[in-house]
């Protein structure tokens, strides 16, 4: 039997970036936002029914399953940051996380499966990434192995503040996985919000 598919499946984790500023819809926190009477941070929750732990970057409020809360230090430092202290909070560290901001609500489980899949079937990725329509790479919809994350972040902790994510992961190796739908839609603003429904 190959051992690539004989090897178990590697632990599964996950970081939901919560804590955006959404200067463009008057500052409201996005996570409470509804979409066919669901709460973007639910809908996020669901998409990452697969990791066995999630942590949450941003203002704590009830949620349906047990997660971890923390926020980036200094707070509105970025995703990029925020990612990072996510990471910080995990327990037992996972070999996979899959980061995932919360307006992202059309990603599903099946998004988070495929995106996990073509990580471990590459041994030489470092993750996998969403790609959208116009073939621009979603940063925060993808699973990255948590060792090339841990390799790429800055040496000095303040240096985490404000550093976009796409330079984070400029150097890790990434697989290309095309977006389903309308899978890589985010919302930017209350024309968002309305073009998908809420």
């Amino acid at each position: 039997m190959d051992e690539q598919a004989s090897a178990a499946p590697l632990r599964l984790g996950a970081v939901v970036l919560a804590g955006g500023t959404a200067v463009r819809m008057d500052g409201v926190d996005k996570a409470t936002l509804e979409l066919g009477g669901v709460t973007l941070l639910e809908r996020a929750l669901a998409a990452t029914t697969a990791a066995v732990d999630v942590v949450v970057v941003g203002t704590e409020v009830p949620t349906s399953r047990p997660v971890t809360w923390t926020r980036e230090e200094p707070a509105g430092g970025g995703p990029a940051a925020g990612l990072l202290a996510g990471l910080d909070r995990f327990v037992r560290p996972p070999e996979l996380v899959c980061a995932l901001a919360v307006d992202m609500p059309k990603v599903n489980a099946g998004t988070v499966a495929r995106l996990t899949w073509a990580t471990e079937a590459d041994p030489t990725a470092d993750g996998a990434v969403l790609l959208d329509a116009t073939g621009r790479r979603q940063t925060l919809a993808a699973v990255y192995r948590v060792e090339s994350l841990a390799a790429a972040r800055p040496g000095p902790r303040e240096d985490e503040h404000g550093l976009p994510v796409r330079r984070l992961v400029a150097g890790l190796v990434l697989v290309d996985v095309p977006a389903v739908g309308d899978e890589a839609l985010d919302i930017d603003s209350w024309a968002d919000l309305r073009d998908l429904g809420g």
